[in-house]
């Protein structure tokens, strides 16, 4: 006896609402075992594949590539076999579950697709001044993609564009799509895609933003606006931490087969002065603050085409050699699209190492709902007066922003000298183990 089975989208963690497939991994008609991923989806966070709670064969797919979709939202029909103690135990009960599996999948067979429109269609519909009810769809069973927006108006047609312009006031010339990228089809390796064309007679391209990219913007954008955004800077004289992560460095890879980066030793300096201040370890709660127990340091790592923020957990327990390789596992799971969600949550204060691409100076966007964020950028060789001589020291910027609802100049500033003195201490007798 067959039975249609609903695969719906799993509430990956308890701070997701929704999730977006990414690409399909399965085609109707392909056979599915128990637990083999059907399709990757993008989250807020990072992406997931979903795995298929039934062994069974693909029948119907029932949200395209691109959809977000709501927790529990069906998003695929498996067709599964019955064993045979279970036919004769159905045959003795009306077979309600196969009825309305079947009945389910021939109404969705009927019932048109083509009025139905996602968010995001519809934002862009709407931003271009285009009727949707003119377009023909190409997605699944009919229904309006992106692409059939940017198509209808790179196409030139009446109302693509000109409605949009006239209701603004803007010249159509001067209009310009939110820019952004495209993940490509495998979430491990990101590239930038860019979707349609030149317009004739029109110095713009069109590119898609993706769901990544979207949960950046509105990541930053809350970020901004509820957060009343402060800046401090000091300069700190690391001479000594370059001599010895240079003699440490070789010995170091020979025994770890990794690199010793300075990032390892700023992160200890940041997590003992966290100690010292923990209130630069919070969050605002309205009629609260809330001081964190944990050390979770949230670690910016850049990728081609966005930038995540792992979570080393408890760093306040580990050593410089423990960070370092921390630091390691989780850039390389970033680079290869392997972070899971575990990774990212928990984080109570953010560090970037933005020296890395060249940056002396910058003003971050603090990691929303955290109350700072410390960029370390780079060591440059600077004449710096000594005990009124001149000498040529190794010298970086150390920039915090900070939640001026939480915190205050005079702790910021206590807080990084601290991490300066920290980061000064270092000395041809540290160790790192």
């Amino acid at each position: 006896m067959k039975t249609m089975t609903e695969i719906v989208m799993p509430q990956l963690a308890e701070s997701l609402v929704s999730a977006t497939i990414d690409r399909w991994l399965k085609q109707p008609g392909d056979r599915i075992d128990m637990y083999e991923p059907i399709c990757e989806l993008l989250t807020d966070k990072v992406n997931a594949e979903l795995p298929s709670t039934v062994a069974g064969t693909l029948v119907k797919i029932l949200v395209g590539n691109g959809e977000n979709v709501p927790v529990g939202t069906p998003v695929c029909i498996i067709e599964t076999e019955e064993s045979a103690a279970n036919t004769q135990e159905l045959h003795s009960s009306p077979s309600v579950a196969v009825e309305t599996a079947g009945q389910r999948a021939n109404d969705d067979d009927s019932a048109p697709m083509r009025n139905r429109y996602s968010p995001a269609v519809q934002q862009l519909a709407s931003e271009h001044g285009v009727r949707l009810s003119d377009l023909t769809g190409t997605g699944l069973g009919g229904r309006v993609t992106r692409k059939d927006v940017l198509s209808y108006v790179a196409s030139g047609k009446p109302g693509a564009s000109a409605a949009a312009a006239s209701a603004s006031g803007v010249d159509p010339k001067a209009q310009v799509r939110s820019s952004g990228i495209h993940l490509s089809e495998t979430p491990r390796i990101p590239k930038i895609e860019v979707e349609g064309t030149t317009l004739p007679g029109r110095g713009e391209t069109f590119i898609d933003v993706t769901p990544i990219r979207n949960t950046i913007a509105r990541n930053m954008r809350q970020s901004v606006s509820e957060i009343p955004h402060a800046w401090t800077m000091i300069e700190v004289d690391v001479t000594n931490l370059v001599m010895l992560r240079n003699k440490l460095k070789n010995e170091f890879m020979k025994r770890e087969g990794i690199n010793l980066t300075y990032l390892a030793f700023l992160l200890k300096a940041v997590v003992n002065a966290i100690k010292d201040y923990p209130i630069m370890n919070s969050t605002w709660a309205v009629d609260k603050i809330i001081v964190k127990r944990d050390i979770n340091i949230s670690l910016a790592v850049g990728t081609e085409d966005s930038v995540l923020t792992p979570v080393i957990k408890n760093a306040d327990h580990k050593n410089v050699a423990g960070l370092a390789k921390e630091i390691d596992e989780l850039a390389r799971k970033t680079r290869e699209g392997k972070l899971n969600l575990s990774d990212m949550q928990g984080g109570t204060f953010t560090v970037n190492n933005t020296g890395s691409f060249g940056s002396i100076l910058s003003y971050p966007i603090i990691n929303y709902p955290q109350a700072a964020i410390l960029t370390f950028e780079s060591i440059v060789k600077r004449p710096v007066v000594i005990n009124d001589m001149i000498a040529v020291r190794s010298m970086a910027n150390l920039c915090l922003s900070l939640d001026h609802r939480i915190l205050d100049g005079v702790i910021c500033g206590r807080f990084l000298q601290r991490v300066k003195d920290n980061l000064e201490s270092f000395n041809m007798e540290s160790t790192l183990y």
